[in-house]
């Protein structure tokens, strides 16, 4: 049985992974201790995607950990993922759960408006992310969300909420208190020069602490 959404969630995003070193730096994070892996691909190159995308799975199945897509329905549905994540401009979470079932895990992403969340959940989705609560290179013109949302919604949403957003080893504490329950972190795993093994470790023990 995998785990619900929870813990260090891993942005293997190929902005900042390419080739082999995306399935090498993934696993290094996973024998840290994430506890959920999304694959996050913006271009239409659909072979090579389809490709990562069930190395990934594989490699998550592995690990018994979760394995989301990023935004693309029917690739989490192509290589069965355990889910979907979706932003804005992508499906309604409806769609989303009559295509892949459900079990499936479906994230909806709230930025700072915790009035969306009722909303995505009612529609199908499982668990939502506010964010960004820091600075972030890969989404630089984001909106900002508050350590006050996040308790507001921690008392109030009866889901897993993921924080996301320039978040790192370093500043990661105070989501974990104010009642995170995953932190999406991309840079902070797989930015150049990075352990990702350690930096997964270091973050997976925040909630150890708490």
């Amino acid at each position: 049985m995998k785990p619900s959404i929870s813990g260090v969630y891993a942005l293997a995003d190929t902005s900042l992974l390419q080739g082999a070193e995306l399935l090498a730096r993934v696993e290094a994070a996973l024998e840290g201790g994430v506890g959920v892996v999304q694959y996050r691909d913006k271009s239409t190159d659909t072979v090579r995607r389809q490709r990562e995308a069930h190395a990934l799975r594989a490699l998550c199945d592995i690990y018994r950990v979760v394995f989301i897509v990023n935004d693309d329905v029917e690739l989490a549905f192509a290589v069965g993922a355990d889910g979907v994540h979706l932003g804005r401009d992508d499906r309604s979470p409806g769609p989303a759960r009559a295509r892949l079932g459900p079990d499936a895990f479906i994230g909806a992403t709230c930025y700072n408006q915790p009035e969306l969340a009722p909303r995505a959940l009612g529609a199908g989705a499982d668990h939502v992310a506010f964010g960004r609560f820091f600075p972030s290179s890969t989404k630089p013109g984001e909106i900002y969300a508050s350590l006050d949302l996040l308790r507001t919604s921690r008392a109030t949403l009866a889901c897993p909420i993921v924080c996301i957003g320039g978040i790192r080893v370093d500043n990661a504490r105070p989501l974990v208190e104010a009642g995170a329950h995953a932190l999406a972190v991309g840079n902070a795993l797989f930015g150049p020069g990075v352990d990702s093994e350690a930096a997964a470790r270091a973050l997976a023990a925040l909630w150890q602490d708490i």
